[in-house]
């Protein structure tokens, strides 16, 4: 034996980093169940279920490779790697690089030998070379990953001329019936029985329904799910991938971003398989919606790693809007709030684990921007619920997006709506006491309440950005802005309390 090589939950490939050459005739693996991670939090079941589960099936498949898997259950990471390498002197201890900051440091700290990270289309040292001094916007970045990665190209101009379709693809949930896909359901080995026994013997904090085939476990399930996309999802990807109807939870959605996260699938397979289906689709997929989904993986996967590496150990604790307050409790107890978007959204988080990037960034990171929920509250809760959750993915999105909290670094303007946003791209509304179109009063939109309450409270920070500031002229201008004021202060006391 030459080398002990350690694989975290995240790095489920054979494809990509130290595994690329890995021989099993003088490599031996090490996967580690961390005491430390699995009692921290209270997690999501299918999220913990998924991340338990798709480690051992990767172990099971490592052996029938013909390797051997030392499987470690330690109070941490560390303290596993120190024990086998103690029993085994004369083999030295490597990794891939991490996806993770902690883990990275903890690895370097005993001398673990790390080899770089390619899962990601993108270098590090390359989006370093872009961000220099200020991250790049977004839509440039995107732009210079279609150009360089050559897709959807036509020489050196976009495909019909246009970069971006984002326009056309914000319609809100149709009125008459529409057949949206069903999701693929992923029936349940022996090794998931055994995994969600294995949680329930332990009794490890969870919340939420226990795992029911929402999610697959392995790669070939993966694989079927890439499939099932591109048979049924793709085409109608675009239009309606900001809408949140009240008939389905996927919507045209890939339900992939599980399976990238853990290095089940490599984004370069899924961007090649989806290409080659929109060229010989006959125009049945829509240029929109194949340059849609194209832009997710490539421009802000991509963009989102890159930013939480560039932006250093520091970022994740920004708080440039001063935001102090505790998480609602409508978050793990979804009974305690009659709004109805909350509540709904929150359980359908506790029931699969997942939702796409409406509900998440303006449903739940708005009610907590404009409340002023502290930054890292709302980022521990979303790292213990979503099963594509990983620190690389939610600080950014967390710090950067959803919270404004390092302001502004990350994008130009705070996501922060009103009522009339959330009623116009979902179905939760008509079924709510509270009236979106109404700022103060008893049956007022905690939503509308928060937004003018919000642009006014925060008007110093967000008066010279030219994105908002007309609307933060208008939130200081405003006749009932007393009332406002009243309104969001008692808003805010009932979510803390549990009674709105």
């Amino acid at each position: 034996m030459k080398r002990l090589i350690f694989i975290p939950y995240d790095q489920l490939s054979l494809n990509s980093g130290i595994m690329r050459e890995a021989d099993s005739t003088t490599d031996e693996i090490v996967m580690i169940e961390s005491r430390d991670m699995l009692s921290s939090r209270t997690w999501q079941a299918a999220r913990l279920h998924l991340l338990m589960s798709a480690a051992e099936h990767h172990a099971v498949f490592l052996e029938d490779q013909g390797f051997t898997v030392h499987r470690l259950t330690e109070q941490s990471v560390n303290a596993g790697l120190t024990e086998i390498h103690a029993a085994r002197p004369e083999a030295t201890l490597w990794a891939t690089a991490p996806r993770s900051r902690p883990l990275h440091d903890a690895l370097t700290s005993i001398g673990v030998n790390l080899v770089p990270d390619d899962s990601f289309l993108t270098a590090r040292s390359e989006f370093d070379a872009w961000s220099t001094t200020r991250l790049p916007v977004i839509e440039t970045f995107y732009r210079q990953q279609r150009a360089r990665l050559n897709l959807l190209m036509d020489g050196d101009k976009p495909l019909s001329g246009r970069w971006n379709f984002d326009a056309d693809n914000r319609l809100p949930p149709p009125k008459s019936d529409h057949q949206w896909p069903e999701p693929l359901h992923h029936a349940m080995d022996d090794i998931d029985h055994q995994t969600w026994q294995r949680i329930v013997d332990l009794q490890l904090p969870i919340i939420g329904t226990p795992p029911d085939g929402t999610w697959a476990t392995t790669r070939t399930g993966a694989l079927r799910q890439l499939d099932h996309f591109l048979d049924t999802g793709l085409a109608g990807f675009g239009a309606y991938e900001d809408a949140v109807p009240a008939n389905s939870w996927s919507v045209n959605h890939s339900l992939l971003s599980p399976y990238l996260n853990l290095g089940l699938l490599d984004p370069g397979e899924v961007v090649t398989a989806a290409i080659s289906r929109f060229e010989a689709s006959d125009d049945e997929i829509p240029l929109s919606s194949i340059e849609a989904f194209i832009r997710q993986i490539i421009g802000w996967r991509e963009f989102v790693n890159g930013t939480y590496w560039a932006m250093g150990p520091t970022y994740v604790d920004s708080n440039a809007l001063n935001a102090y307050e505790p998480l609602p409790l409508a978050f793990d107890d979804p009974t305690t709030t009659s709004m109805n978007c909350i509540k709904k959204t929150v359980e359908d988080v506790q029931h699969r684990g997942w939702l796409h990037h409406i509900p998440r960034l303006m449903i739940l990171a708005n009610l907590a921007l404009t409340v002023g929920v502290h930054p890292r509250a709302l980022l521990g809760w979303m790292r213990r619920m979503f099963v594509d959750a990983a620190d690389w993915v939610m600080e950014p999105n967390v710090i950067g997006m959803g919270t404004h909290a390092d302001g502004g670094v990350m994008m130009t303007k705070p996501y922060a709506s009103g009522g009339a946003y959330i009623n116009r791209m979902t179905s939760y509304c008509s079924d709510c006491p509270f009236n979106p179109k109404k700022r103060t009063g008893e049956d007022a939109c905690p939503f509308t309440t928060l937004y003018w309450d919000f642009l006014e409270r925060n008007s110093e920070q967000l008066r010279r950005n030219p994105r908002v500031a007309a609307q933060v002229s208008s939130a200081r201008k405003l006749a009932d802005g007393e009332q406002v004021r009243e309104r969001a202060n008692e808003v805010r006391a009932r979510l803390r309390a549990g009674t709105l």
